[in-house]
């Protein structure tokens, strides 16, 4: 004999309130900047457990989305970190150059970061596309993908931001270097004659500190909050 579950009434109220929440939160739209909504988001997520803040954040990921740009993922990393964060709705690029010309057009394009391609050192010649998100973002290790659209993210108190150079020095020397400037700074990656490096905290492009980075070409490209 098949056994009807029992009702749950109270469980069902919760569902229903929840419900009801996202459907306000949606209709009260996006943040005008990504460093308001990591501002935020950080004060929302304070004291929540790590599983409260998983949920938290998948479900804000998923309201993002659906009201913001369209996602557009490069990368078997990006892929997975974006369907962690934001579900299954990003269109993917077949090679880095659709995902920043897809960006160019308005777009969020989330990029791995990978020793084949040297995508982020094109922002070093497109100032209007910058990294406002680093995946994963919790800080506690190096971000595998980056976040790349037509706008800025200004300082949220918890950041990191990407600089790339072009010197021929060993990375540990440009760390050295830089780290006598003041600044300090870890590499993330190299790739066609280009380095990758993040500098903790918020460093504005024209931070004179920066004036005497080992390098010819080189240059900050964006800054992402950390969680």
């Amino acid at each position: 004999m098949l056994v009807e579950p029992p009702e749950d009434p109270a469980r069902l109220a919760q569902d229903r309130a929840l419900i009801k929440a996202v459907r306000t939160r949606m209709a009260g739209g996006r943040r005008a900047t990504p460093d308001a909504e990591a501002i935020a988001l950080r004060a929302l997520l304070k004291g929540l457990s790590p599983a409260e803040t998983a949920a938290v954040r998948s479900v804000l990921g998923r309201i993002d989305v659906a009201q913001g740009a369209p996602l557009i993922v490069w990368g078997p990393a990006s892929q997975v970190l974006a369907a962690d964060r934001y579900g299954l709705v990003a269109r993917m690029a077949a090679k880095p150059e659709a995902g920043l010309a897809a960006a160019r057009e308005g777009a969020r394009a989330l990029m791995d970061l990978t020793a084949a391609s040297a995508w982020w050192g094109r922002l070093l010649a497109e100032p209007e596309l910058r990294v406002t998100a680093a995946l994963p973002d919790h800080g506690a290790g190096q971000p595998r993908a980056l976040l790349v659209e037509r706008a800025t993210s200004g300082p949220t108190g918890d950041d990191r931001t990407f600089w790339v150079t072009d010197a021929a020095l060993a990375p540990g020397k440009i760390v050295a270097a830089l780290g006598a400037a003041g600044l300090a700074a870890s590499p993330l990656i190299e790739a066609g004659g280009l380095k990758l490096f993040a500098l903790a905290g918020y460093v504005q492009a024209r931070d004179g500190r920066l004036d005497d980075a080992p390098g010819s070409l080189k240059g900050v490209i964006g800054a992402a909050p950390v969680f």
